[in-house]
């Protein structure tokens, strides 16, 4: 329940207001160098307080890698990194512990385990993905240092508000150049209008985030139960709020016919095998096809607003919640460097299945074009 992966295996662990998180990374391999930088930065990129458009919660989110690494280099041993939590607030759910607060894990949780932790959500809150982030910076440098693999998500709608972004040409450069993380400046910019305005309403709003990856290699994947985009699409749906995922033409390929929707082959220039459009979204019979890997997810509006509510409490009796805390009026900002973890520790478990099943074919020399168009 708290570990994920095959031969990549992650297994997370702390609650919200404890005393810290982190994440035990066992089968990463061996000599690939790490910094605590490359790890802190996509802690940052996640960490609370960064912008008004996020929870006012102050954590530094420093890293500290406990394990597995020895003079800048991974030993291929079980890798341990925590991050303390410094402005923990418990008390701030003290008045309403014993009610369920609407769409949250509290009743769920309840009802399965009989005993929960009221500070915050404990497991449920998206806290625990400190230690995702964590390990998914491993994931995408080995995938990086062995593959050439390049993972890019990024805010692609907020609420009614749609982005036009080009995913052939796009850069991380232009999804950090504003707080809510979307390239398209325009866009960004009322994206971040409705979010405050929101925000002030004391309500909150959701969104999509779109994810790229570039350079995978044919060959990733199994044709049945693990295919490359079940564990994909299971991955993602495991991060906090996510409600929806979709894969090159998802849902909007419903809409067309076969004859609209094959991806053609055809024989590059270099000798190798491509389509000409990817409705499949890099991803066929479930082993990718060399093209680019192009998913979405949709993200609920956040759980807790500050608006009153009528619930229940644990007894049963009805009652009206008054929230209080601090919290993401929208998660989309924060939840780009989520996407990209999930997938980098899908990607990487199945790059790690692949060559031990079948060797190492193509060989990593091999590069692949960053198509994705077609649509």
């Amino acid at each position: 329940m708290n570990t994920f992966g095959h031969l990549f295996r992650i297994t997370t662990f702390g609650e919200s207001h404890g005393g810290a998180v982190g994440v035990v990374v066992d089968g990463c391999p061996p000599r690939i160098p790490i910094t605590p930088e490359e790890i802190q930065f996509e802690l940052d990129r996640r960490r609370p307080g960064q912008s008004k458009l996020t929870t006012q919660r102050k954590e530094s989110d420093t890293v500290h890698i406990l394990s597995g690494v020895f003079e800048g280099r991974t030993l291929g041993t079980p890798i341990l990194m925590l991050v303390y939590n410094e402005d923990a607030r418990p008390q701030a759910y003290e008045s309403f512990k014993h009610l369920y607060r609407p769409s949250h894990a509290d009743y769920t949780y309840q009802a399965k385990y009989g005993i929960r932790n009221w500070q915050g959500g404990g497991r449920s809150s998206a806290r625990e993905t400190v230690g995702r982030v964590a390990a998914g910076a491993l994931a995408k440098k080995v995938l990086r240092t062995l593959w050439n693999v390049e993972i890019l998500a990024w805010v692609e709608q907020i609420h009614t508000l749609e982005a036009q972004v080009d995913p052939e040409t796009v850069t991380l450069e232009q999804v950090e150049s504003n707080p809510v993380r979307c390239p398209d400046a325009d866009a960004a910019q009322k994206m971040m209008r409705r979010i405050e305005q929101v925000r002030k309403q004391g309500d909150s709003v959701g969104g999509v985030i779109r994810c790229i990856a570039r350079n995978v290699p044919p060959g990733w994947g199994s044709p049945v139960f693990d295919k490359l985009e079940a564990d994909l699409a299971k991955a993602v749906m495991s991060l906090p709020a996510s409600k929806g995922f979709e894969i090159g033409s998802g849902f909007r390929g419903t809409r067309l016919r076969g004859s609209e929707h094959n991806d053609e082959f055809y024989t590059d220039e270099f000798g190798r095998v491509r389509t000409r459009t990817n409705f499949s979204g890099g991803v066929q019979g479930g082993i990718s096809n060399g093209e680019v890997i192009d998913l979405r997810v949709a993200f609920k509006p956040t759980a807790t607003i500050f608006k009153p509510q009528q619930t229940v409490s644990e007894t049963g009796e009805a009652a009206i919640l008054q929230a209080r805390g601090r919290h993401d009026p929208c998660v989309l900002p924060r939840a780009v460097p989520m996407v990209e973890a999930m997938v980098a520790l899908v990607l990487i478990d199945h790059a790690l299945r692949h060559r031990g099943q079948c060797g190492e074919h193509p060989p990593k020399e091999v590069q692949f074009p960053r198509h994705s168009g077609g649509e």
